[in-house]
C-alpha cells in the first residue's frame, strides 16, 4: 500500500502473495477464509491450501487464469450470471464509464449509486474542494445553501438518467433531525468561510440525511443508510497511508430516536423507500426489526461488511424474522469490492437462508412449499422489488 510520504513499501506482487499465503492460518474461522477458499477453488481451480510452500504454485495458477479472455471483467460478469452491478460514486463524478457502457453493444447492466457523504460533513478536510467540484459538475453556483441543494438535486437526476437506483449514506450516527432553513443557511455559510463549529457540522449532517430522504421521496432513488462506524481509528496509520486506511471500528447506534424524524415525515409515504443496514447487531431485535415491521417505507438490510459471516447472517434471521418477517427485508445486497468474490458471497447467503428455512420446516413452523417459495423470494424477488426503478 503506497505511503503518503513516499516511503518504501513492498511492490512485488509475488512477494506480497507469499506473505499472504504464509499467514493463511490467521484466517481460520473468519468470513474472509470462506470467501477466499470458495473463490480460489471454484473460480481459479486451485486444489491446494495456501501456505508458504504452495504460494508460488497458486500465484502461477491465478496469473495464468487472469491472462485469459475468459477472465476479462465482462466475461466474468456474464459467467457469474449477474443481473445488475452497482458502483458507488461521488456526486461530482462524470460517470463517463457508465455512459460508455450504456452506449456499447454489451448488454450487461452496470449502474451508478449516489454517495454524497463527502459533501454533507462540513468538517472534512476536503469539504470545500469537494463542494466546489459539485458546483462545477452541476454547472451551478454553490455559494448559497439554495445553490448547494440545487446542485445536489441536479446531480441526482444525472445519476438517475444513467440508471442509478439508489443513494448510499455512511454517517457516524442515524440522526435525521432537520434544521430550520435559516439555521441550515447560517451553518453552510460558516462552513464556506472556514469557521464551522463541530456541533454545528454534526447537526448539518443530520439535517442533510433528512433532506436526502426528501429528495428520495421526490425522485424515487432508494435511500440506503449504514451508520455506526468510527473511521480512521488509529491516527498514525491514517497519517501514513491516508483517509480510510486507519481502521474502521463499529459503534453503537440509536436507530429508534435517530430515524424518528425521517420516518415520521416519510415512513408512510408511498413515494419513499429506505433500506437500513447496521454493523451493530444488538439493534436487530430491539429497534430495527420493529421499525421495519411498522413503517412501510423502510426495509431492513441484511448483514454486510463486518457482519457478513455465516453465524452473523443466521443470528440476523433469528433476531428479526419473528418481528419484521421476511418481506420487510431487502434480500442479500453484496457490498464487496472484490469482483471475483461475488458468487461465493451470494452462495453463502443463500445457504444460510436455506438453512434457517429448513429449521422452520423441521419445527413445523413453515410448510416445505412455503419454504421453497421464500428461498426464491429472498434471493431474487425481494431484492428486485426493493430496488425496482420508479
Amino acid at each position: 500500500m503506497p505511503r503518503r510520504d513516499g516511503g518504501p513499501v513492498e511492490t512485488d506482487g509475488r512477494a506480497i502473495w507469499r506473505t499472504f499465503c504464509a499467514g493463511w492460518h490467521l484466517f481460520r474461522g473468519t468470513p474472509s477464509r470462506f470467501w477466499l477458499e470458495q473463490e480460489l477453488h471454484d473460480l481459479f481451480g486451485v486444489e491446494v491450501a495456501p501456505s508458504a510452500e504452495t504460494a508460488d504454485e497458486i500465484y502461477d495458477r491465478i496469473a495464468s487464469c487472469i491472462a485469459s479472455p475468459q477472465f476479462r471483467p465482462r466475461a466474468l460478469f456474464d459467467s457469474f450470471k449477474l443481473e445488475i452491478l452497482a458502483t458507488t460514486d461521488a456526486p461530482a463524478s462524470s460517470l463517463d464509464a457508465h455512459a460508455a457502457i450504456a452506449a456499447s453493444d454489451w448488454d450487461g447492466r452496470v449502474v451508478p449509486t449516489f454517495r454524497p457523504d463527502a459533501l454533507v460533513h462540513l468538517n472534512r478536510a476536503t469539504w470545500k474542494q469537494d463542494v466546489e467540484e459539485l458546483g462545477e459538475a452541476a454547472g451551478t453556483g454553490i455559494d448559497t445553501y439554495a445553490g448547494y441543494l440545487g446542485a445536489l438535486q441536479q446531480r441526482r437526476e444525472h445519476f438517475r438518467r444513467l440508471g442509478a437506483l439508489a443513494t448510499d449514506h455512511g454517517h457516524t450516527t442515524a440522526d435525521t433531525t432537520p434544521l430550520d432553513r435559516s439555521d441550515a443557511e447560517r451553518i453552510y455559510a460558516a462552513a464556506l468561510a472556514g469557521s464551522v463549529e463541530p456541533a454545528a457540522a454534526d447537526a448539518f449532517a443530520a439535517h442533510m440525511l433528512f433532506e436526502m430522504a426528501r429528495m428520495s421521496r421526490d425522485d424515487g432513488l432508494v435511500m440506503q443508510i449504514h451508520p455506526g462506524v468510527l473511521r480512521n481509528h488509529h491516527a498514525e496509520v491514517h497519517d501514513r497511508f491516508g483517509a480510510d486506511k486507519g481502521f474502521d471500528i463499529p459503534l453503537p447506534v440509536d436507530f429508534a430516536r435517530g430515524l424518528r424524524p425521517m420516518l415520521s415525515a416519510f415512513g408512510t409515504d408511498p413515494g419513499f423507500r429506505c433500506v437500513v443496514f447496521t454493523i451493530d447487531e444488538t439493534t436487530y431485535s430491539r429497534e430495527l426489526a420493529p421499525l421495519a415491521g411498522v413503517y412501510p417505507s423502510m426495509r431492513l438490510g441484511v448483514p454486510w461488511w463486518f457482519l457478513d459471516s455465516p453465524h452473523a447472517m443466521r443470528r440476523f434471521r433469528e433476531a428479526v424474522t419473528e418481528t419484521a418477517g421476511f418481506y420487510n427485508t431487502a434480500g442479500f445486497v453484496d457490498d464487496t469490492r472484490a469482483f471475483a468474490s461475488i458468487p461465493a458471497r451470494h452462495d453463502l447467503a443463500r445457504r444460510v437462508d436455506s438453512g434457517y428455512l429448513a429449521q422452520l420446516v423441521a419445527n413445523g413452523q413453515l410448510g416445505l412449499d412455503e419454504a421453497l417459495e421464500t428461498a426464491v423470494d429472498l434471493s431474487t424477488t425481494i431484492p428486485r422489488e426493493a430496488y425496482a426503478p420508479r
